[in-house]
């Protein structure tokens, strides 16, 4: 129970009930509102009080919604009956639908590369958006142990992109690779030391449930992605970016969604029209993978063929991926690298 509080808190207080306690589902009345003030808050109020309140509340630009009815009831000087409308039913309207709560807790469970901690904050504050009736709903949902490792940098490094995207910056960062230690160690140049990246951010895209940047690499004329959980030790600079005109691939500007419909592993390198033959019961996973600008073409019952235009580095492991299921067709030279990797692949497995 809440210790005794002032009268002039009663107003704050209403706003707690309403979010704590309603939604479209469930409303309260005056009454009962007066009945959670004294219980929880240990204020006694009359129904007028409450009602001023909830007026006042509604005049700041609160979302209060509520129902009207008529009754009769009779005048005190003259003991007429007079209509008179009774407020009821007051449910404080959300940002969110608990709908969409549970998406982006969804999501928050779902990503790999939101550290264990700041994913059971966030999902906590996600759930105070909402009232007592989703935390019921959701109780079953239990964010998994941290098995994985995390860069516990990543919201600093988001942070830094945004702002040197905004102001077309420069940044510099470490970029790490995974030891057996299960621990990010530096990349390294010839001579041992740290490298040291320097690059001309464009975008942050997620791909595959992990954060990418979409850059250049200043040494070099090609867009480069690199992945924000491995970037360490960030910093904005003072020079600016390079125009993006200058960059191979992004001549006639950025174009995010074409982007990620061909980088579908986000590897840099050359893109270009490839076409292959798949068993039909795969479609749903060839248009989860390319999205909607494949073409398909040549169908038969089982086997349909398909042209897309992506990454041939991304192309290679996804053919490998789904080697049982497809055949690379063209170009050729596509075509031989995965047949050399199946034959390399088969002398793994040699007695």
């Amino acid at each position: 129970m809440y210790t005794k509080q002032p009268k002039k808190m009663l107003i704050m207080n209403i706003l707690d009930i309403l979010k704590k306690y309603t939604d479209e589902n469930h409303r309260l009345s005056q009454k009962e509102i007066v009945d959670i003030l004294k219980s929880e808050y240990d204020m006694t109020v009359d129904r007028k009080a409450v009602k001023r309140n909830l007026m006042n509340l509604i005049d700041f630009g609160y979302e209060i919604e509520y129902s009207e009815s008529a009754r009769m009831v009779p005048n005190r000087s003259t003991g007429k009956l007079e209509e008179s409308y009774i407020l009821s039913d007051f449910y404080l309207v959300r940002k969110f639908t608990d709908s969409e709560l549970r998406l982006l807790t969804d999501s928050l469970l779902f990503s790999k590369h939101v550290p264990y901690n700041q994913c059971k904050e966030l999902i906590d504050k996600l759930k105070n958006l909402s009232n007592r009736y989703f935390h019921s709903r959701i109780k079953h949902i239990k964010t998994m142990p941290d098995l994985s490792p995390r860069n516990q940098q990543l919201f600093y490094t988001l942070e830094i992109l945004d702002e040197a995207i905004d102001k077309r910056r420069q940044i510099s960062f470490t970029y790490n690779n995974y030891g057996t230690d299960k621990k990010l160690h530096p990349r390294r140049d010839s001579k041992g030391g740290i490298r040291q990246y320097i690059v001309n951010p464009y975008q942050i895209a997620v791909a595959n449930g992990r954060y990418y940047l979409i850059c250049n690499y200043d040494a070099y004329d090609d867009v480069a992605n690199y992945r924000l959980d491995r970037i360490t030790d960030i910093k904005m600079l003072q020079t600016s970016v390079k125009p993006m005109e200058k960059v191979h691939g992004l001549e006639n500007g950025f174009d995010l969604p074409k982007h990620m419909a061909e980088h579908i592993y986000m590897f840099a390198g050359e893109s270009g029209i490839v076409t292959f033959r798949a068993k039909k019961y795969l479609l749903s996973d060839i248009i989860d993978w390319f999205g909607g600008s494949i073409t398909f073409f040549d169908e038969t019952d089982e086997e349909v063929s398909v042209r897309v235009s992506v990454n041939f580095a991304a192309m290679r492991r996804w053919a490998l991926q789904y080697a049982l299921h497809t055949k690379i067709l063209s170009p050729e030279p596509l075509k031989e690298q995965v047949r050399n990797d199946i034959k390399a692949a088969m002398e793994n497995y040699e007695i």
